[in-house]
């Protein structure tokens, strides 16, 4: 029987259309709201100009948008999944180790990407406001409205897109007509379909910019990395075929914004309306106006959406790889696929109230918007590249098709990198604090399982059965719970014999190891049980996929409960008198927790990166509330981690 999950990706259905219109068009969607400003700037409107710069709109989305990332990249699923991490996750079985560079760096520009889109939106929209009244402070507007925007996600996507689906079908309907009814009145503007045009455009200086007018042009394709981070919520169908509509209406938009400044040559946008000199507002009908300001911000407020929703995905999926430290996830809805992450919705808040304050206007976020995307969309091409030859297509279908995308994000990347200075710095400063970040994670992850010394079961099955039976030492509980990290089942850690053995001798009627598989496909819950001594020592392995909540407390009950029913366990109490009763006997888990002893002689980059570690280790989630344990259940030990241990001291005794 296929689940709702695989449902959405097999099925194409109307309701899935409507939701990927809601969810991840909002940020491509609303670019027509900067572009044409953008590419314009304080230029003279002229045909050169105008024709070119659509020109070069349409061959990139045509090129970066619908044939990289909707017809090839989306290809690229883990089990119905999208993103960068998702993509890395297939890639590495490849087993080359630095293709972890590209996916760290991708991951972090996505992050700060999510974190410059919904100002520049939101701002873009509220903007159309000083037409009518010029004096009208803008970054409160913008501020309470993104303060409602991630208020909301606490209630899930499926929600959120159930109001957004409608809005954005009629933002996308507005964009369409209103491009129509312009382009009817100047058909000269549908030469620009040639790509001539483009070439001419960025080959001459008539924009006074020349090739770097291509730093502009890029904001057109923007959200396309989030159409591929999106696709477990909507699914790669209907991804497709909506695709269609948007990109007709996006086109038609913008050939319509074209058709009206044609016919303004030698004008500056400043001379069209000083107070908001908005190509995208100028083509509205006077009595239309308000209705396409408000249409615009609503659109804008979604154009966030996509981001919040690609961010919590991300973040869910750097934590499975080690890059991330661990927070709590909610499940907000019954549908797979949709999370809500509260402490990275409110970091993302706090990053975008951070831009609002410091840029002010959406035409001073332009400068910061593009860099960092352009540099994400570099590093999926190089993880697609290794993914194309895992897959075994052929090789002069790839050498074209890479050579064609790092002609192209090079180009755009060489005209982006002069937007460093005047803003750029601000998205690749939040990037580089998310890589250290990621990196630092994953660093310490490797450097201390390297130093985690593992010993086999089967050396301390004796000592664990006589043990159970020593009746000298108290008994610490019926049944004694231990989580491990050892992927063997025949291994343990050596601290967990050494906390059952010496810390404080711990002796229960039943010991029970847990280890917990995060598997690389999102949707599986399975289990398997090894027996180490009957009645004695047992250990059990979860097989979880990396969308599935990791509540151990509820799942073991149920393992225990099937064990008892087929009679392989008896979970009754051990104590005469409870036993007499049938009373169910206690269960306590020991959780070990970490820190750096100071007798580890570190090398400086490991004193780094493990005093950073166990930092950030103090906010991130606890082990208990990780694995969703009952504290009252819990015992937390704390064991020294001795990194490079010193040599042994020589003393001399004396008499």
């Amino acid at each position: 029987m296929k689940t709702q999950h695989q449902d959405i990706h097999s099925k194409l259905s109307l309701g899935g259309l409507l939701l990927t219109l809601g969810i991840i068009y909002g940020d491509i969607g609303t670019s027509p709201l900067y572009v044409m400003k953008a590419i314009i700037g304080e230029n003279t409107i002229n045909q050169e100009l105008i024709l070119g710069g659509l020109s070069c709109i349409l061959w990139t989305l045509t090129l970066q948008t619908t044939l990289k990332y909707v017809i090839i990249v989306l290809n690229a699923d883990n089990h119905g999944e999208g993103g960068i991490f998702s993509l890395y996750s297939l890639v590495k079985r490849t087993k080359i180790q630095w293709l972890i560079v590209p996916a760290i760096i991708g991951g972090s520009l996505l992050l700060a990407e999510g974190i410059i889109t919904p100002p520049i939106s939101v701002s873009s929209a509220v903007e159309g406001l000083l037409i009518f009244k010029p004096d009208i402070p803008t970054i409160p507007i913008v501020i309470a409205i993104l303060f409602v925007l991630f208020s909301i996600q606490q209630f899930g996507a499926k929600i959120v897109g159930k109001f957004f689906a409608p809005t954005m079908l009629v933002w996308f309907s507005m964009l369409g007509i209103l491009g129509i009814l312009q382009i009817t009145k100047n058909f000269e503007v549908l030469k620009a379909i040639n790509p001539y045009y483009a070439y001419k455009l960025l080959t001459s200086d008539v924009s006074g910019h020349g090739f770097l007018i291509l730093g502009a042009v890029f904001l057109c394709t923007t959200g396309a990395e989030a159409l591929y981070s999106d696709m477990g919520h909507c699914g790669r169908k209907n991804i497709r075929v909506s695709w269609i509509f948007v990109k007709t209406t996006l086109i038609l938009n913008y050939f319509g914004q074209g058709a009206f400044l044609l016919l303004h040559n030698g004008k500056s946008l400043a001379q069209l309306n000083e107070h908001n000199p908005n190509p995208f507002y100028l083509i509205m009908a006077d009595w239309f106006q308000p209705i396409g300001i408000v249409v615009a911000t609503l659109a804008a407020i979604i154009a966030s959406q996509a981001l919040i929703s690609g961010s919590f995905t991300l973040i869910n999926e750097a934590m499975r790889l080690n890059f991330w430290p661990k927070v709590r996830i909610n499940y907000p809805t019954d549908v797979k696929g949709q999370l809500y992450i509260p402490s990275i919705n409110w970091l993302l808040f706090l990053g975008c109230v951070g831009i609002i304050l410091y840029f002010k206007e959406s035409k001073e976020m332009e400068h910061a918007y593009g860099l960092s995307i352009i540099l994400g969309m570099m590093m999926t091409t190089t993880l697609l590249n290794f993914y194309l030859v895992m897959k075994r297509v052929k090789w002069y279908f790839i050498a074209p098709l890479i050579t064609l995308y790092v002609t192209i994000e090079f180009s755009f990347l060489a005209a982006n990198i002069t937007k460093f200075y005047d803003g750029g710095y601000v998205t690749m400063f939040i990037a580089f604090m998310l890589i250290g970040v990621m990196s630092t994670w994953f660093l310490a992850k490797k450097i201390s399982k390297s130093y985690t010394k593992m010993v086999k079961i089967n050396d301390y099955k004796k000592v664990l059965a006589e043990l159970s039976v020593d009746l000298s030492i108290p008994k610490y509980a019926t049944h004694l719970v231990y989580m491990t990290n050892s992927t063997r089942s025949d291994e343990i850690e050596e601290k967990v014999m050494y906390s059952i053995l010496q810390k404080r001798p711990k002796r229960a009627d039943l010991y029970w190891f847990i280890h917990v598989n995060i598997l690389s496909e999102p949707y599986k819950k399975e289990y398997k049980v090894n027996e180490i001594i009957k009645d004695d020592i047992y250990r059990i392995d979860f097989y979880l996929g990396f969308r599935e909540a990791t509540k151990i407390n509820l799942m073991f009950k149920e393992v225990i409960k099937d064990m008892v029913k087929n009679g392989e366990v008896d979970i009754t109490s051990r104590y005469e008198s409870l036993s007499k009763n049938h009373i169910i006997g206690d269960f306590k888990f020991v959780l070990s927790e970490k820190f750096l002893s100071n007798d580890s002689d570190l090398t400086f980059f490991e004193k780094i990166v493990m005093n950073t570690y166990f930092t950030m280790k103090k906010f991130s989630l606890s082990e208990e509330k990780g694995f969703g344990l009952d504290s009252s259940s819990v015992k937390i030990e704390k064991f020294p981690m001795v990194l490079h241990a010193p040599e042994k001291i020589s003393l001399t005794r004396i008499h």
